[in-house]
């Protein structure tokens, strides 16, 4: 949903009438996880995506259906379903889809919610988001449909904030409650899911069903050498979601105009650069560090700070021929560097891919991180088995 927000936010000001829907659940090969969202605004204009192409006609109508008469639907579209033929789920799984109107009477509490994950509407000194990120808790199923939509963002602002609507939270106070603890370690693992609660929440009780939205951070992708490559990859770091930081010790080069795509543009010398963004807990394991300097005195000290310092986890790449990797390994062995450290690095870096330019290197690049997240192969999908969407 990170990524209608802003189209939201601006329909929502205005007082006018929208839909939203989203992906709440999916079963086998679905083309979209949970969260993923498809708006549509007041004159009839979509932005997102719920199924990347497979059932969006339907949803649309239905999303038209909702801001029309404001009362919020829970749709499922699966390729056993006569109905999935004709819409197009081809792809063998099964989506569940709530449906909710969006405007000031219906969700009074959205912008505390989108300027929350956004990284604006939490008090932080930084303004931005709490390390561990924010929650939606929407009911998505209830004994009756005066339930069906409600909302709870957590953390709360304050106890006994209204996140709702207006009446509210959840429907009940211990359902709340129930929520809210729950909440907690979906944050923490970083995982959204779906959980089922007696109407007052009830551990034991079923019947209430909460989709628990988790908004984490967005991902730092930490380049370091300003070089036209790094440029490359701030675009594809960008277009990946990720947070991008270009850091480079030379100050003619380390410049806003020439990495417009990066998010901050850094002149320090790496290794003291990251050294300090991991004391202060600002790289996590989710993070990726691309090292494209290309000079032993920076690479050599800013690699080994972050072979051995990074969280477990955290992608670690460098740029450079097999000659110099062979060089810059020794050198990191001479520095102290222990082997199970050093077999963390990727070097070089990225994909096979035939890379010549600089943004096929950050495509190569950008996969070989995509495969390290996810644990994939990264071989050819026609020569594996199994799911395609993972």
């Amino acid at each position: 949903m990170r990524d209608v927000l802003p189209q939201l936010l601006d329909w929502w000001r205005a007082d006018e009438r929208a839909a939203v829907a989203t992906v709440v659940r999916t079963f086998r090969s679905a083309p979209r996880e949970p969260g993923a969202a498809m708006a549509v605004g007041p004159g009839g204009e979509v932005v997102g995506s719920v199924s990347g192409g497979c059932v969006e006609g339907a949803v649309y109508d239905l999303c038209l259906e909702v801001a029309e008469t404001g009362r919020p639907v829970l749709a499922r579209y699966g390729v056993s379903d006569d109905a999935a033929f004709e819409v197009g789920l081809t792809c063998g799984g099964t989506i569940e889809v709530l449906v909710t109107p969006l405007s000031r009477q219906t969700w009074p509490g959205f912008e505390r919610f989108a300027q929350a994950v956004m990284g604006t509407g939490i008090p932080l000194p930084d303004g931005g988001l709490p390390a561990s990120g924010v929650c939606l808790a929407t009911v998505i199923a209830g004994p009756d449909d005066g339930v069906l939509g409600r909302h709870l963002l957590l953390p709360r602002a304050e106890a006994g904030a209204d996140e709702g609507l207006p009446d509210g939270g959840l429907g009940h106070s211990g359902l709340d409650a129930a929520v809210t603890v729950d909440a907690v370690g979906q944050v923490a693992a970083g995982v959204s899911a779906v959980r089922e609660y007696g109407p007052r929440g009830e551990r034991t009780g079923t019947g209430t069903q909460v989709f628990l939205q988790v908004f984490a951070p967005r991902p730092r992708l930490l380049v370091f050498g300003a070089i036209d490559f790094a440029a490359a990859m701030a675009r594809v770091g960008r277009l990946l979601g990720y947070r991008v930081t270009v850091c480079d010790a030379r100050p003619i080069f380390a410049t806003p105009a020439r990495f417009p795509e990066a998010d901050e543009v850094v002149t320090e010398w790496p290794h003291r650069y990251l050294a300090a963004e991991i004391e202060a807990g600002r790289v996590t394991a989710h993070d990726a560090v691309c090292v494209l300097t290309h000079d032993a005195k920076f690479d050599v000290p800013l690699l080994r700070t972050a072979l051995t310092n990074l969280p477990a986890g955290t992608y670690v790449g460098a740029m450079g021929s097999r000659r110099a990797h062979a060089e810059r390994e020794a050198r990191l062995i001479e520095d102290g560097v222990p082997p199970e450290a050093l077999a963390r690095l990727r070097s070089p870096i990225g994909l096979d891919l035939g890379a010549r330019t600089p943004d096929e290197t950050a495509v190569s690049i950008a996969a070989e991180m995509i495969a390290a997240r996810s644990g994939a192969s990264a071989r050819p999908l026609r020569e594996t088995d199994g799911p395609i969407h993972g």
